[in-house]
């Protein structure tokens, strides 16, 4: 890529944590538009909701991991030579990088396959991302030397997402990959990738794999037959500092089905569990996985199952939640499930 890497935004966006100081985002840098590096993209800007790529599927760049597909065949290595035969075929690519284990190590893949001037990372900046994650994708992005976009978007605009039923991802990732899409096209890349891996496939509560399907993204993972293990083996092995890093899925995902995503719960959030974090780490509790759940008429922090019983002993706890903005909650304390939202009833 003609322009040498660093951190843009394209929207300049200010990240404003919870406790309403502004925070200054990442010092904007030149955002002067790219000359295409692949001869399939024409330098214009798509319409929104326009697929990049879409790859036909049998092919060896094909859509795989849905309903009726069957993983790739072979071992790790294997799949692994796949993957990155995979990658190095694309030319140019956009990575959706949310700062998560499996986006980091397709970005950190798609340096080894393509080289750095070829890839572009792109972190999509709203309420529903905290603070620490873009400063974090922000550092990694940084290591692995390629220029890292950081466009606003808009997930609160859409009506079905601020709903908040069970389709709530689809109308989330609607919006991430059409702004990433314009993204892409404006700076040269042939495709967009996400870290969708081949155990997230067969997740029945992933509506927004049907979003990227339908814009054509690409999810070389699922492709190869990738999984989450198999991304931290490999991630350790390339000495990636994400190959143990806890999920940390958008906040919106700690709001109770049913209950209206706002920007005001999506702040109160992050602060309760920036809060949380930090009375586990003085009273010497580290904690790996930590949510500050909204369930509407009351509060849930779950963290793991060995500390649960400890935390729930801790006095300050409450006071901390409701301090965060939660006035009044009835907070309680619960081992950490997974998508603990998904298996309530709706």
């Amino acid at each position: 890529m003609a322009e040498s890497a660093g951190t843009t935004t394209e929207t300049q966006p200010t990240v404003t944590p919870p406790d309403g100081t502004a925070t200054a985002g990442i010092a904007p840098i030149d955002t002067a538009e790219v000359t295409p590096l692949d001869a399939t993209v024409t330098g214009r800007t798509p319409s929104r909701g326009a697929a990049i790529s879409r790859p036909v599927r049998g092919t060896s760049s094909g859509l795989a991991g849905n309903e009726g597909d069957v993983p790739a065949a072979g071992g790790p290595e294997d799949r692994l030579a796949g993957l990155m035969e995979r990658l190095a075929g694309l030319g140019t690519v956009a990575v959706a990088f949310s700062g998560g284990a499996d986006s980091a190590f397709v970005l950190a893949a798609a340096v080894r396959a393509l080289g750095r001037s070829q890839v572009v990372a792109v972190t999509a900046v709203s309420e529903s991302l905290a603070v620490e994650e873009l400063a974090a994708a922000t550092e990694f992005a940084a290591g692995q030397g390629v220029r890292h976009l950081l466009p606003r978007t808009n997930e609160l605009g859409s009506a079905g997402y601020r709903a908040n039923g069970r389709g709530r991802c689809y109308f989330c990732k609607s919006e991430v990959l059409d702004v990433i899409g314009e993204v892409a096209a404006r700076h040269g890349c042939a495709h967009i990738a996400t870290g969708t891996n081949a155990d997230d496939a067969v997740d029945p509560f992933r509506p927004g794999i049907r979003a990227a399907d339908e814009r054509g993204v690409l999810a070389p993972l699922r492709d190869a037959g990738f999984t989450k293990a198999e991304v931290r083996r490999t991630s350790l092995a390339w000495g990636l500092v994400t190959w143990d890093k806890p999920a940390a899925p958008c906040l919106a995902s700690r709001i109770a089905y049913g209950v209206e995503v706002t920007a005001t719960r999506l702040h109160r959030i992050e602060a309760a569990e920036r809060v949380v974090r930090g009375l586990l780490t003085a009273a010497g509790l580290r904690a790996g996985n930590l949510r500050v759940r909204d369930l509407g008429d009351g509060v849930r922090v779950e963290v793991d199952a060995d500390l649960a019983d400890r935390v729930a002993r801790l006095t300050d706890v409450t006071q901390a939640v409701r301090g965060a903005g939660f006035p009044g909650a009835d907070v309680t304390v619960a081992p950490f499930r997974s998508g603990g939202l998904n298996l309530a009833r709706p």
